[in-house]
């Protein structure tokens, strides 16, 4: 019998570690405001997905089909680049995006909303193109 646990463990260690920079980085962003934890929330998803892609598969991305695995990609892009693009864009203010702002600090408070739906309905789309593949 195959230990599907260790296969499980290996590949979704690239998605932790990534997950985990990427806290640590927004943390750094926003020097550790009210609104860190929750801006986490898009990244805590995209790794419980990753994990239920994995258990589904038995240690392998597209072993239980495509339809996860794209759902997930589907909902990576959308969630983790949105997050990824405006704290790199609040970090160098870029094009004094930031500059003119009251509060600059909330774009994080409604950010994870914005995020998660991005990605859900990036998932949806995956899900779908993954049936019909």
């Amino acid at each position: 019998m195959i230990d599907w646990g260790k296969y499980i463990v290996w590949r979704l260690l690239p998605v932790l570690l990534c997950v985990v920079a990427a806290a640590f980085w927004f943390n750094d962003v926003q020097d550790g405001g009210p609104y860190v934890l929750r801006n986490l929330v898009p990244l805590a998803i995209l790794l419980l997905l990753s994990g239920l892609v994995l258990i589904r598969g038995r240690g392998q991305w597209t072993g239980a089909g495509s339809r996860l695995p794209l759902g997930l990609v589907g909902f990576a892009i959308p969630a983790l680049g949105l997050e990824l693009y405006l704290h790199y864009a609040y970090s160098v203010n870029l094009n004094d995006m930031f500059s003119d702002a009251e509060f600059p600090g909330r774009v994080f408070q409604y950010l994870p909303i914005y995020t998660t739906v991005a990605g859900g309905i990036g998932f949806a789309i995956g899900w779908i193109v993954g049936r019909n593949v």
